[in-house]
């Protein structure tokens, strides 16, 4: 096996608020999808949104649940400042401060927001080594 995680599918509970907070909020490219779901490419990866009834339908499990979900999703950055920047656009977007972005014990700097389907996402920077694909932007 060549181990990858080629997406992410995220159950929510309003397609169309879910699609503007990723695509209008944190301006990820979305890609054109049918209408019941929508994707967006992030370097390396995809991320899709689906409702959340229909995922946990399609999984054979209950849609209930709430609380952490026992994982959280990453988005590492080149430094502190952007972890910042990261971290007030989804504030302005409409997601939920879990925790402000601060020192951390393994000697990086990242906080925590939900976004409004109470998925959580870690923003980190890491100075002693880079995580995830390689930064493309120029």
């Amino acid at each position: 096996m060549n181990p990858r995680i080629s997406m992410i599918t995220l159950g929510v509970r309003d397609l169309a608020a879910a699609v503007a907070f990723y695509e209008q909020g944190l301006g990820f490219p979305r890609m054109e999808s049918p209408p019941e779901v929508a994707f967006f490419t992030l370097n390396g990866t995809w991320l899709g949104l689906y409702a959340r009834e229909a995922l946990a339908e399609d999984a054979t499990v209950s849609p209930e649940g709430s609380g952490f979900e026992g994982f959280t999703l990453s988005h590492n950055v080149a430094s502190e400042a952007e972890v910042e920047q990261v971290m007030g656009q989804a504030l302005a977007a409409g997601a939920t401060l879990v925790k402000p972005a601060q020192k951390v014990s393994w000697g990086g700097y990242a906080g925590y927001f939900k976004d409004p389907d109470g998925h959580l996402w870690e923003v980190a920077h890491n100075p002693l080594f880079w995580v995830g694909p390689p930064d493309t932007r120029a």
